[in-house]
């Protein structure tokens, strides 16, 4: 049996109710049969921690990052330490995945770390996104740094100070009414407005 049948097979099975063949797949040589298998095994709410701890360690990014996603439902399995992925989309996927799940202190503290130091932007840009979802406290210095980053990280952390209040972040968002990139001007004008702040144009 080819590769790709084999893959088709596993996908099939997340939808059938196939554990057993899903799970074979968990082994298999091929990079996307694995990926496959877990969300198969996910999407049947059959897929165990462990399984997923030990996909975290996998030799091929696909298979980290299709682990990562799937644990945001497992909110014992550790994931922050895959914000320094040697593949920008798994830690990308990693910082994303904080954000959807209560972190811990350690947890937080890789987010901030993450927003004001990764060497992407891309990792930035999620990372201040999740602080923004997670909405403490301890976490705003960073996304207000972020404010003055690329372009692309900006604009997510504009829309990361919604939970936030106070007179930094009132002044982040005025400051970002001027910012020389439009959609940072519009996330800017998105959050003022509900805050009842008049601004002019």
């Amino acid at each position: 049996m080819s590769t790709h049948d084999v893959r088709f097979d596993v996908i099939a099975a997340g939808f059938s109710g196939d554990e057993s063949t899903a799970r074979q797949g968990l082994h298999h040589e091929d990079a996307l049969v694995r990926a496959s298998a877990i969300r198969a095994l996910h999407r049947m709410q059959h897929i165990a921690a462990d399984e997923l701890r030990a996909a975290l360690h996998d030799t091929e990014s696909e298979v980290r990052r299709t682990a990562v996603e799937c644990a945001v439902s497992f909110p014992d399995v550790e994931v922050h330490h895959l914000l320094n992925d040697t593949n920008i989309f798994v830690a990308e996927m990693a910082a994303w995945c904080l954000g959807e799940r209560a972190v811990t202190e350690i947890e937080l503290d890789a987010l901030i770390h993450a927003t004001t130091t990764h060497p992407e932007a891309v990792v930035r840009e999620a990372s201040a996104a999740a602080l923004g979802s997670i909405g403490e406290e301890r976490g705003l210095p960073a996304i207000l740094i972020a404010c003055n980053d690329k372009p692309a990280v900006r604009r997510r952390a504009i829309l990361a100070l919604a939970p936030f209040e106070g007179e930094d972040v009132r002044l982040a968002l005025e400051n970002a009414l001027s910012d020389r990139d439009w959609q940072v001007r519009q996330n800017a004008e998105i959050l003022i407005s509900p805050r009842g702040e008049d601004h002019e144009e």
